[in-house]
Protein backbone atom coordinates (compact mmCIF):
# COMPACT_ATOMS: atom_id res chain seq x y z
CA UNK A 1 0.00 0.00 0.00
CA UNK A 2 1.38 3.07 -1.15
CA UNK A 3 1.28 5.72 2.11
CA UNK A 4 2.92 8.13 4.26
CA UNK A 5 2.40 8.33 8.32
CA UNK A 6 3.45 10.75 10.26
CA UNK A 7 4.07 9.97 13.82
CA UNK A 8 5.48 12.18 17.26
CA UNK A 9 3.27 15.28 17.47
CA UNK A 10 2.17 16.44 20.88
CA UNK A 11 1.74 19.01 22.94
CA UNK A 12 4.76 20.54 24.58
CA UNK A 13 5.95 24.35 26.40
CA UNK A 14 7.46 27.05 24.00
CA UNK A 15 11.15 26.64 23.97
CA UNK A 16 10.59 22.84 23.56
CA UNK A 17 11.87 19.93 21.20
CA UNK A 18 9.59 17.29 19.32
CA UNK A 19 10.76 15.17 16.66
CA UNK A 20 8.27 14.12 14.10
CA UNK A 21 8.51 10.44 11.92
CA UNK A 22 7.05 9.89 9.09
CA UNK A 23 7.29 6.07 7.61
CA UNK A 24 6.99 5.60 3.73
CA UNK A 25 6.05 2.20 2.26
CA UNK A 26 4.97 0.65 -1.03
CA UNK A 27 7.02 3.64 -3.53
CA UNK A 28 10.54 3.73 -4.33
CA UNK A 29 11.56 5.90 -1.44
CA UNK A 30 14.77 6.95 -2.17
CA UNK A 31 14.26 8.16 -5.37
CA UNK A 32 11.75 11.06 -4.10
CA UNK A 33 12.54 14.23 -3.08
CA UNK A 34 10.15 14.93 0.23
CA UNK A 35 8.45 17.55 2.14
CA UNK A 36 7.18 19.00 5.29
CA UNK A 37 4.37 20.89 5.40
CA UNK A 38 1.78 21.90 8.44
CA UNK A 39 -1.76 24.02 8.43
CA UNK A 40 -2.53 25.95 11.40
CA UNK A 41 -5.95 26.56 12.65
CA UNK A 42 -7.63 28.51 10.06
CA UNK A 43 -5.04 28.83 7.76
CA UNK A 44 -4.11 26.90 4.86
CA UNK A 45 -1.00 24.74 4.36
CA UNK A 46 2.25 26.15 4.90
CA UNK A 47 5.41 24.96 3.10
CA UNK A 48 7.88 24.00 5.98
CA UNK A 49 10.95 22.29 4.57
CA UNK A 50 11.75 19.63 1.51
CA UNK A 51 15.07 17.23 1.41
CA UNK A 52 16.46 16.16 -1.87
CA UNK A 53 16.34 12.37 -2.17
CA UNK A 54 20.02 11.51 -1.40
CA UNK A 55 19.38 13.34 1.59
CA UNK A 56 21.39 16.54 1.43
CA UNK A 57 20.89 20.28 1.17
CA UNK A 58 17.74 20.44 3.40
CA UNK A 59 15.87 23.60 2.85
CA UNK A 60 13.78 25.71 5.08
CA UNK A 61 10.67 27.64 5.45
CA UNK A 62 12.21 31.51 6.70
CA UNK A 63 9.82 31.01 9.76
CA UNK A 64 11.25 27.76 11.22
CA UNK A 65 15.08 28.06 9.64
CA UNK A 66 17.53 27.39 12.58
CA UNK A 67 15.41 25.86 14.51
CA UNK A 68 13.95 23.03 12.53
CA UNK A 69 16.27 20.11 10.74
CA UNK A 70 14.89 17.54 8.19
CA UNK A 71 16.94 14.62 8.04
CA UNK A 72 15.81 10.93 5.87
CA UNK A 73 16.96 7.25 6.32
CA UNK A 74 16.42 5.79 2.88
CA UNK A 75 17.65 2.57 4.32
CA UNK A 76 14.43 2.03 6.71
CA UNK A 77 12.15 4.64 4.05
CA UNK A 78 11.53 7.43 6.78
CA UNK A 79 11.77 11.05 7.22
CA UNK A 80 12.63 12.84 10.36
CA UNK A 81 11.63 16.45 10.97
CA UNK A 82 13.77 18.04 14.07
CA UNK A 83 11.77 20.94 16.00
CA UNK A 84 13.98 22.75 18.39
CA UNK A 85 13.13 26.00 20.35
CA UNK A 86 9.62 25.83 19.63
CA UNK A 87 7.08 28.86 19.58
CA UNK A 88 3.41 28.84 20.12
CA UNK A 89 2.91 29.67 16.13
CA UNK A 90 4.32 26.27 15.58
CA UNK A 91 1.44 25.25 16.59
CA UNK A 92 -0.38 22.87 13.40
CA UNK A 93 -1.26 19.35 12.04
CA UNK A 94 2.25 18.56 10.48
CA UNK A 95 2.32 16.38 7.00
CA UNK A 96 5.05 14.76 5.32
CA UNK A 97 4.28 14.68 1.39
CA UNK A 98 6.00 13.26 -1.80
CA UNK A 99 7.84 15.77 -3.81
CA UNK A 100 9.49 18.71 -4.10
CA UNK A 101 8.01 22.01 -2.82
CA UNK A 102 4.72 22.27 -4.62
CA UNK A 103 0.97 23.69 -3.99
CA UNK A 104 -0.09 20.50 -4.17
CA UNK A 105 1.37 16.74 -3.28
CA UNK A 106 0.12 13.67 -5.46
CA UNK A 107 0.84 11.83 -2.15
CA UNK A 108 0.76 13.07 1.59
CA UNK A 109 -0.14 11.64 4.92
CA UNK A 110 -2.88 12.04 7.44
CA UNK A 111 -0.59 14.29 9.77
CA UNK A 112 0.09 14.60 13.32
CA UNK A 113 -1.01 17.63 15.80
CA UNK A 114 1.51 19.42 17.35
CA UNK A 115 1.02 21.79 20.14
CA UNK A 116 3.35 24.74 21.46
CA UNK A 117 1.03 26.18 24.64
CA UNK A 118 2.22 27.03 28.28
Amino acid sequence: QVQLVESGGGLVQPGGSLRLSCAASGFPFRAYYMTWVRQAPGKGLEWVSTINSGGGRPVYADSVKGRFTTSRDNANDMLYLEMNSLKVEDTAVYYCARGYRSDRYDLQGQGTQVTVSQ
